[in-house]
């Protein structure tokens, strides 16, 4: 039999009994308030209200950005620069002097052509009065009036090439090629400058014969500039052209962006988002769908703001978003990010 050590008296068995009993009435109080306090708890989500949007498949196509309004500046008279005051980067007005040959030459002539005009005119002016009186034979006077009207026209001429010495800018734009100096001999027809407008940047893409006949002119597109970042541009398609290439099946499409950038400059790349087949649609983020075993689902909150599972099913995938064709309607709230450790019937607080 054993005997209870004699340093525990009667009035410590009964202190260490109540302690025991305070102790286990303590646990199950925390174990309780713990469980009551994770009943109350919610998860935080993202949500998104369910609503329809005109959206459509997009198809992606580079190209790269160039000037609808392009000349290059040929010299119809030969002779030597003496001006050519601008450089590439540089802005010209419409009408503006751009280049200067030397006229010299052309002066010298045309003052020759001028006095033959003159003494022509008072050839003819002295054959009618001798015609007057019979002095002149017809075949004279016709020969004079002949005569004065090849100076005229001698002068015009020289007149029209002295013109050709000044060339000047045929709309207002900027310089982006500069080929010859002051001082160089040009022969007729050099190529002297480049002149664009780069107000009339367009985008040239190549589109399928698939695609073209869902596209149309003034349809709405979203250009990216790689040059200018990430930044979506709107633009629309300005002209689509007639004839595909008989190797390829590839048509030809113009862009233009509306308005055009700042930073927008000839040659850069550009990649042009269409969107064809444009309908109102049920669409939500693509990270928002759920997959398992069961199938596809998305968690909708219900009138207790608790996230429930719900079947749905999918359809054509569009950018960043997908299709939904049922199991969704329009002002459903479906949960878009904090999924994780999210369980149907949880009790959640949308955080946007």
């Amino acid at each position: 039999m054993r005997t209870i050590p004699h340093y525990l008296s009667a009035p410590g068995i009964a202190l260490l009994s109540i302690l025991l009993v305070g102790c286990s009435q303590s646990s199950t109080e925390s174990a309780h308030g713990k469980q009551v306090k994770d009943e109350d708890k919610t998860h935080l989500v993202a949500i998104e209200v369910v609503e329809l949007r005109a959206l459509g498949p997009v198809h992606e196509r580079n190209g790269t950005l160039k000037p609808r309004q392009t000349v290059r500046i040929f010299n119809q008279e030969e002779g030597r620069i003496t001006k050519l005051p601008f450089f590439e980067g540089d802005s010209v007005a419409g009408g503006e002097t751009i280049v200067t040959l030397d006229e010299e030459l052309l002066n010298s002539e045309l003052e020759k052509a001028v006095a033959t005009a003159k003494q022509m005119r008072l050839n003819l002016k002295r054959q009618e009065e001798l015609a007057k009186r019979l002095a002149v034979s017809q075949d004279e006077l016709a020969q004079a009036q002949t005569d004065l009207s090849v100076a005229e026209a001698e002068k015009r001429v020289l007149q029209t090439r002295l013109g050709y010495t000044r060339i000047s800018a045929p709309f207002a734009g900027v310089v982006s090629k500069r080929l010859v100096e002051p001082g160089d001999v040009v022969p007729r027809h050099t190529h002297l400058m480049t002149i664009i407008n780069p107000e009339s940047l367009i985008i040239r893409i190549l589109v399928s014969d698939l695609l073209l006949p869902q596209l149309n002119s003034d349809d709405p597109v979203t250009v990216r500039i790689d040059g200018l970042g990430e930044q979506p541009f709107s633009g629309r398609i300005h002209r689509i052209y007639p004839e595909l290439d008989e190797k390829t099946r590839m048509g030809t499409i113009e862009v233009v962006l509306e308005p055009i950038p700042n930073g927008a400059r000839s040659g850069q790349l550009c990649r042009v988002m269409l969107q064809t087949a444009t309908r109102d649609r049920i669409t939500v983020p693509f990270n928002a769908l759920q997959r398992d075993t069961e199938g596809e689902f998305v968690f909708r909150l219900d009138e207790r703001q608790q996230a429930q599972r719900a079947l749905i099913k999918s359809g054509m995938r569009i950018a960043d978003r997908i299709e939904i064709v049922q199991g969704l309607e329009t002002g459903d709230r479906i949960v878009t990010k904090g999924f994780l450790e999210l369980e149907p019937g949880m009790k959640v607080e949308p955080v946007n």
